[in-house]
């Protein structure tokens, strides 16, 4: 059977969307270096840094913050491509968008919750010593938007499949 756009649901539309906007949120900041809490000098020295010192994309994070946005737009183009396949949609896509969804969501949590990880042990030190405290972006707040996006329309897919699955087949 080949692909026919018309035939994908908005929930897949929706699915392959939030996996776009995650893939487009790894170049948004994801770490970022903030210097309110220090002395005068370490804010003026702070100043002078380089934009890539301070704030940091996904690109120069750490795996937690460069992998989540793939698996959403992975299962995003699974469900769009091979969503229309009845055989396919109840041996468990829906299920599987939702475990990827919620494994992405996961991976994302774990990312924030080590944010600091992406320094050393000597680095943080330093940056806590000098007032420097270390801040999600916000491409972090977008790309766990876009996974609850994501989350939200696999569980409405898996609700749709489940009412597909009680109707009778029609023979073609």
């Amino acid at each position: 059977m080949a692909f026919d756009a018309k035939r994908v649901s908005w929930r897949e539309w929706l699915g392959l969307g939030a996996g776009l906007l995650a893939l487009a949120t790894l170049f948004f900041p994801w770490t970022v270096l903030t210097a309110d809490t220090a002395t005068p000098d370490v804010r003026d020295a702070f100043a002078t840094l380089p934009h890539d010192d301070v704030v940091r994309s996904a690109w120069h994070s750490d795996f937690f913050s460069w992998f989540p946005p793939f698996v959403l737009l992975l299962a995003g183009l699974a469900v769009v491509l091979f969503g229309q396949l009845r055989k396919v949609r109840a041996s468990g896509l829906p299920h599987l968008w939702l475990v990827a969804g919620l494994g992405a969501f996961l991976l994302m949590i774990i990312g924030w919750t080590t944010l600091d990880w992406v320094f050393d042990s000597d680095q943080r030190a330093f940056l806590d010593a000098a007032g420097v405290v270390i801040n999600p972006g916000v491409g972090r707040y977008l790309a766990l938007l876009f996974a609850l996006v994501s989350i939200a329309a696999s569980i409405l897919d898996i609700r749709a499949a489940r009412t597909e699955s009680r109707q009778p087949r029609r023979r073609s």
